[in-house]
């Protein structure tokens, strides 16, 4: 976990470069010490977006697909 540090005592300003890979690092060591909570967390948000993929599928409606066809 980082701690706030104030503008005045940062000596120099990170790039965006910098803060990825340090948010990766930080990533990777969480799940290597927790590796059945992050599978646990990947099996959530894919379940997730599948749901909402296929409630999005079933809001169409077939006058939906003919207007998309036709061009309107």
């Amino acid at each position: 976990m980082t701690t706030y540090v104030p503008p005045e005592k940062q000596t120099e300003a990170k790039s965006l470069a910098e803060k990825a890979q340090g948010a990766a690092k930080a990533a990777g060591d969480t799940v290597k010490s927790h590796p059945y909570a992050a599978a646990g967390i990947a099996a959530g948000v894919a379940a997730a977006v599948a749901g909402a993929a296929f409630g999005a599928a079933k809001l169409r409606t077939a006058s939906d697909d003919e207007n998309s066809t036709q061009g309107a």
